[in-house]
């Protein structure tokens, strides 16, 4: 049976009773700056703005001799993208010292076959391998790879985790949707640091999946929320991927594109059931948050940018009514047509009305008046998992010093 017609996977939580961008980075450049507690993208477009090539080029010594301390890497092998973000932690969250992103559509095929074909493992080993070579560049002290609804749903899954190990000497990790979900919230929190709103749904629009987070925000002063807690969350098994190879070239009619919103619509209307997230719209104080290239790319053209700039996108608050607008403008649009705009491309040209479909879908479900658009999310939250895991350890280790013994070594 094809991944959409399975079940969406849901935990409705404690109140049950009651898921780059379009051309966001020139793939394989490096991307320095300061970021945000949860933010892994920097306040600069490339690493030549930022820190000149002495930080682009690559290689562990400039960290060393700059004295940022010690280097976390986060990779996510997803079910479009292979992405790698290294970085360091810094006072207000982390400072991104390499990154890499490359589209190899893993999941292609998937959908027919159940199985990940030979000619995408191909894709996904070479970009894996390019990330191993830069993490052994650098002296990474903790590092983690995850894999995500490709390969929890192949057949051939284990095979392929086999090889990349045995040709790129990296072990990944395929997470479960529960915590996806959580990663992504961990990675987009700090947007949600400020405002009055009493709860906010999550939306991160994948490959293969869907993952949709019903979040509540505990009261605070502003920019200093505790972490959003969790509600419940569903990942719907329909992303870019699968509605692409689903609709092939109806995809790119007005009907065809009706037609994705409506199986989106059906898939995610059993998670209103259980949440009533539309009453709660209703009383207001509900707020919108989007991670994925889809939701990039549609601020991006609504702003009218002549290329994506992370730093004009991450963050922003926008209508949600300009999203849409911009959406108009490309449904119906030949895939030639949509690959000239500039946060497109033909890469994702492809991709971007089922991308587009399901955000429509969600609109139209959870009609919530202001769209807050994250250029971050599932790495960034890995990242900063393991920065609070080792702050947390660091003053045991401390503590656990003799002081007459330094480090505990010798007589």
């Amino acid at each position: 049976m094809p991944p959409h017609d399975a079940p969406a996977r849901t935990d409705a939580g404690p109140e049950e009773s009651g898921g780059a961008a379009c051309a966001a980075m020139v793939p394989g450049t490096a991307d320095v700056g300061v970021v945000a507690k949860g933010n892994g993208h920097a306040r600069a477009d490339t690493a030549a703005e930022a820190a000149g090539p002495e930080a682009a080029d690559g290689h562990a010594g400039p960290a060393r001799r700059r004295g940022w301390g010690p280097l976390y890497a986060a990779l996510d092998l997803g079910t479009n993208n292979c992405r790698l973000l290294v970085a360091v932690p810094a006072p207000d969250g982390f400072r991104v010292v390499d990154s890499y992103s490359r589209i190899v559509r893993l999941g292609e095929g998937l959908v027919a076959s159940g199985r990940l074909s030979d000619a995408a493992m191909g894709r996904a080993v070479i970009a894996l391998r390019a990330c191993a070579d830069k993490l052994a560049r650098r002296p990474v002290v903790q590092f983690r790879a995850v894999a995500t609804e490709a390969c929890r749903r192949a057949a051939n899954a284990p095979e392929f985790l086999d090889r990349v190990a045995s040709e790129t000497g990296l072990a990944l990790d395929v997470i479960g949707p529960r915590e996806e979900a959580e990663l992504a919230v961990d990675g987009c929190a700090s947007l949600l640091a400020d405002g009055a709103e009493r709860r906010a749904l999550l939306f991160d629009i994948g490959g293969g999946s869907t993952e949709i987070m019903w979040l509540r925000l505990a009261p605070g002063r502003s920019g200093s929320r505790p972490r959003p807690e969790l509600i419940g969350f569903v990942s719907l098994p329909i992303g870019v991927i699968s509605l692409a190879e689903r609709f092939g070239a109806d995809a790119f009619t007005r009907a065809g594109f009706e037609a994705m919103v409506e199986l989106v619509m059906d898939a995610a209307r059993p998670f209103e059931a259980v949440h009533c997230i539309g009453h709660e719209i209703g009383q207001g104080g509900v707020r919108l948050l989007g991670t994925s290239g889809t939701v990039t790319t549609l601020a991006g053209v609504a702003l009218g940018l002549d290329r994506y700039r992370r730093t004009v996108i991450d963050g922003r608050s926008l209508p949600a009514t300009e999203a849409e607008a911009a959406l108009e403008g490309l449904v119906g649009r030949s895939r030639a047509s949509l690959a000239t705009e500039p946060c497109i491309g033909q890469d994702r040209s492809e991709f971007v009305l089922p991308g587009c479909a399901i955000f429509a879908a969600i609109r139209r479900l959870w009609p919530i008046e202001r769209l807050t658009v994250a250029d971050r999310g599932l790495r960034e939250g890995i990242l900063l998992r393991m920065m609070r895991g080792e702050a947390a350890r660091a003053p045991r280790r401390r503590a656990g010093r003799d002081p007459r013994r330094g480090n505990g070594h010798g007589g």
